[in-house]
């Protein structure tokens, strides 16, 4: 049954608006996140909270307990901005050249900070709550440095949520679903080494860069023929680097680009076809090939007994036409994937609206 927004939350959303425009002014990329981490420790602490810094260099964990069960949940918010130059012209535009908040992790931070002091002032709970202002999501693996940091070892949690604002959908409303949410990320290189010639004798060379064309064909077969149909993957090539004249090939050509899945398996897949492709196909041309293959944030898998939590928590603030059990999955990645490796969990999409952005 639905409750409503919390009162309180509704009274202080002024003052949480405003420190989200001042983190949005004032944005630091992964691990150089001081005056962020400043400001977060200062407000845990004006509430009583007992704080923890240096966590990943710049993180900041705050715990609050009330009561006497000894369950414990951590609620995550990341804090890194991105390097993007911003060129809206409001007042509270960023002041750091080739800085901004474009992902909104300034609105996480104000967020959990907001949902930190309504707990600490109405201790409205039983056992408790770890907070967990985490840095580098963007790039780093913040998320990952933590726990290896020992993050749920010195402040053990039962279960973790994370939330991220979410652009197209409707504000104010939630979307969620079990299972796999977002797509883990692999990096790759391949490097094609053949032998230089004159443009004009071909036949005295190996030309790697007509091996790399072909390799850009043939690799995606594998996601079209090789993979399940009902496995979603993307393989994309997004840079080829060769040559320096134009009368003469190359030594070498290298196609560098990005795969994403929703599991480890997949990747598994498209890493051995990937070497398989790259080394036969050059073999057949007279080259060689080196693919170097590296996974980066895994996918982000929600636990179905955390998510049926969430959502039994969306649906009292919000009318059941405002929250989704069946979010589309996304070929976007997270670092809080680490995290739900770790602890049972839940992330989510939280609605900002249809507006007008430009890419």
């Amino acid at each position: 049954m639905t409750v409503g927004l919390v009162p309180e939350i509704v009274l202080s959303a002024e003052k949480f608006s405003a420190l989200r425009r001042d983190l949005h002014a004032h944005p630091e990329l992964s691990y150089e996140e001081h005056r962020t981490s400043r400001i977060v420790a200062e407000h845990l602490q004006s509430w009583g909270i007992e704080v923890h810094t240096g966590l990943a260099a710049t993180g900041v964990v705050g715990v609050l307990r009330c009561g006497s069960s000894d369950r414990a949940i951590g609620l995550r918010a990341d804090m890194d901005a991105l390097s993007v130059s911003e060129t809206n012209q409001f007042s509270h535009t960023s002041t750091y050249p080739g800085k901004m908040h474009a992902c909104g992790h300034d609105g996480h931070t104000a967020m959990l900070l907001c949902a930190a002091e309504y707990l600490a002032t109405s201790r409205s709970f039983n056992g408790t709550a770890v907070f967990i202002f985490q840095p580098a999501e963007e790039r780093g693996a913040g998320a990952l440095r933590m726990i290896t940091e020992g993050l749920f070892d010195k402040f053990p949690c039962d279960a973790v949520f994370g939330i991220h604002n979410w652009p197209g959908l409707a504000a104010g409303s939630f979307s969620v679903r079990s299972g796999p949410m977002m797509a883990g990320t692999a990096g790759f290189q391949i490097v094609v080494q053949g032998r230089s010639s004159h443009a004009a004798m071909p036949h005295l060379g190996v030309d790697p860069i007509a091996v790399a064309c072909q390799l850009g064909s043939s690799l995606q077969l594998l996601v079209s023929r090789v993979l399940n149909p009902v496995d979603a993957a993307v393989l994309s090539i997004t840079q080829i680097h060769a040559g320096e004249t134009m009368n003469t090939t190359p030594e070498s050509a290298t196609l560098k680009g990005t795969v994403r899945a929703f599991s480890s398996e997949v990747f598994d897949q498209l890493e051995t076809g990937m070497k398989r492709i790259a080394q036969q196909t050059s073999a057949a041309f007279g080259a060689t090939a080196e693919v170097t293959f590296s996974r980066n944030y895994p996918p982000t898998v929600n636990d179905k007994i955390q998510t049926d939590v969430a959502l039994a928590a969306m649906r009292q603030v919000c009318s059941a036409n405002a929250v989704s059990a069946d979010a589309p999955l996304t070929m976007a990645s997270e670092d809080f994937a680490y995290m739900l490796e770790a602890k049972p969990g839940c992330y989510a999409f939280l609605g900002n609206g249809v507006g007008t952005h430009r890419l």
